[in-house]
């Protein structure tokens, strides 16, 4: 037997009889009416809307609110000229500073350090070196392998340029980056 919830369960009204006076009244439809509270406030708010239209009302009809027309005003006569007012004295002394100041022109020099490359990698085996070049060609740029003898060993770098100005290489660092190529340094070329 499935368990039962007898708390918040409605109570069960008892059946009466067909022919009693009881069933004879539960039978009739019941009538809805509003509490009087409810009353009491759509009264007030009426009575509210009410007295609002009918100030509306009295403010549009009241002479007090109305606009006087007024005349139009007099033009001066034709036959004076219209002369602009004397524009007033500087009180600053900026101005006149200004149109007697002369700029000082300089000499500038900019030294060219010379040309650029851009290294992206540095590798023991001339494959990795050959992949990454691969990557680069994708990336629409043309690499550089060199092979380096050291003290410790065989190196492979691989590297972009000459670059006249510093500038381009930056151009070109951007590019790889937005195509997944990191860490390439750029140096002046030695």
């Amino acid at each position: 037997m499935p368990n039962q919830d007898y708390i918040s369960r409605k109570p069960t009204k008892k059946k009466s009889p067909k022919g009693s006076a009881k069933a004879k009244k539960n039978s009739a439809p019941a009538k809805a009416t509003l509490p009087l509270k409810s009353k009491v406030i759509i009264l007030v708010t009426l009575l509210c809307i009410g007295a609002f239209g009918y100030g509306l009302w009295a403010l549009k009809t009241a002479p007090s609110t109305k606009v006087p027309v007024t005349e139009k005003p007099q033009t001066a006569p034709e036959n004076e000229a219209k002369t602009l007012p004397e524009p007033p004295k500087e009180k600053w002394s900026y101005v006149k500073g200004l149109e007697q100041k002369e700029v000082e022109v300089g000499q500038y020099e900019v030294k060219e350090k010379g040309p650029y490359k851009m290294q992206c990698g540095s590798f023991r085996t001339q494959k990795q070196a050959e992949v990454l070049k691969a990557n680069i060609a994708f990336a629409g740029l043309e690499s550089t392998i060199q092979k380096v003898d050291g003290t410790n060993g065989t190196w492979y770098k691989v590297f972009l340029g000459p670059y006249q100005r510093k500038r381009l290489a930056e151009k070109d660092k951007h590019n790889l980056r937005r195509n997944n190529i990191n860490h390439c340094q750029i140096w002046l070329w030695r």
